[in-house]
């Protein structure tokens, strides 16, 4: 069978165990298939240590000429990651370097088979989260308040003119303070994101906020998203039979509970860190959820897995032991980025190779062959060794069942 040709992607290496079951994705599942351009930029931690992280910076730049990344997992150092690696220093998260460098929204899906229980049996269809990943409490300034005073807020504008200044509390005794700050800019970037997102979906979008609290601070991002869509979008979401609405954050909790799914839930930063994970945990498995950063022009993608670098894993592979690391998370960072190449490109038999290896990922695991722990979920604790196959079993099967297909 000839490769189908595919343009340039940025191949974006991480670390421990997640890098071992990068290679082997690569080597059994995209290179055998496609004639593919790659950017390889190594974000092992040791690298960007050894570049003092400008390959990190060079790496985001290279997605923003490419126009798609896919991502393997990295290690965001702590004091114990420093010391192991003798790191010069305790390096940024890469992630948020990059999408400092990129913007946009990062979306989180999850990957649903019918084997696979869910703890909200009633999610039928998936709950696509898009957090805004910029500001708020990650940008926030806190401080410990010594004694008593006032604390007040104020701001210089730097053209000049009436300065703003706001009495927050008057402390009779020691407390905490903080200061959060988001821009317009970001915010209509984060609103063209989640409206280009939900109008490739065909999913409706809904919005949260707490903007009966915040009035002016949530009610910026309340009616910024509510300007753009009744301009920009509203034509385009009514011709595909959805649409656009605004709920605050609680009844869209209580909303998302009662639903089977089927929807774009934009939530700021804090929200949608919270709620990506337990909206994971409700379908059943982090190892089983997509997450794609959509830049605000709708041409720029990074894909990347939802999990970790699967450290205890890692650990016992190095110790020349048996290992079952779940790698449908790394497959569908590769698969959603080459479905967005072969949209910039109207390359309709990559978008076909890459809807069937998700494909091939999903019976694959319906017919019953899996790792330990979606093995876990279906038949509990006292799951058995014949219950599930290892790392690159799991990948073999999976390769041979792609090239049935495929043939």
């Amino acid at each position: 069978m000839a490769k189908i040709k595919a343009g340039p992607v940025v191949d974006i290496l991480g670390d421990e165990m997640t890098r071992i079951i990068w290679d082997l994705i690569k080597e059994k599942l995209i290179l055998p298939f496609l004639d593919i351009e790659l950017h390889v930029y190594d974000l092992g931690v040791e690298h960007r240590d050894k570049t003092n992280d400008q390959v990190t910076i060079d790496c985001a730049e290279a997605i923003k000429k490419y126009n798609v990344g896919i991502k393997c997992a990295t290690i965001t150092p702590d004091e114990n990651r420093v010391t192991e690696f003798n790191l010069k220093e305790m390096w940024k998260s890469p992630n948020g370097t990059i999408r400092n460098i990129l913007g946009g929204t990062v979306f989180r899906e999850p990957i649903i088979c019918k084997n696979v229980p869910r703890l909200v049996p009633g999610w039928t269809k998936p709950i696509i989260i898009g957090r805004h990943a910029h500001g708020d409490q990650y940008k926030a300034t806190d401080f410990l308040v010594p004694g008593a005073g006032t604390l007040t807020l104020s701001f210089t504008p730097a053209a000049g003119g009436q300065s703003i200044s706001v009495a927050v509390n008057e402390f009779k005794s020691s407390g905490v303070a903080m200061g959060m700050y988001n821009t317009d800019e970001s915010i209509r970037g984060f609103a063209h994101s989640s409206m280009q997102f939900a109008l490739q979906r065909e999913y409706p979008l809904y919005l949260s906020t707490k903007n009966t609290i915040l009035k002016k601070y949530d009610g910026r991002f309340k009616d910024i998203f509510q300007e753009i869509y009744d301009k920009e979008y509203k034509a385009q979401f009514e011709a595909k039979k959805i649409w656009y609405e605004h709920r605050l954050i609680d009844d869209m909790v209580a909303f998302a509970m009662k639903t089977d799914g089927g929807f774009v839930w934009a939530c700021k930063n804090y929200d949608g860190d919270v709620q990506s994970d337990s909206i994971a945990q409700g379908y059943g498995s982090l190892g089983m959820m997509t997450s794609v950063l959509v830049c605000p022009d709708g041409k720029t993608v990074e894909a990347e897995a939802a999990h970790g670098t699967v450290t205890r894993h890692y650990r016992m592979h190095q110790q020349g032991k048996e290992t079952s690391t779940n790698p449908i998370a790394s497959i569908y960072a590769w698969t959603r980025g080459l479905l967005h190449r072969a949209k910039l490109d109207n390359n309709a038999e990559l978008r076909k190779f890459a809807e069937s290896l998700e494909e091939v990922c999903v019976s694959t695991i319906e017919s019953g062959f899996m790792t330990k722990d979606l093995a876990i979920c279906v038949k509990g604790a006292n799951v058995q060794r014949s219950d599930y196959l290892n790392t690159f079993e799991f990948l073999d099967k999976l390769a041979d069942n792609l090239k049935k297909k495929l043939a």
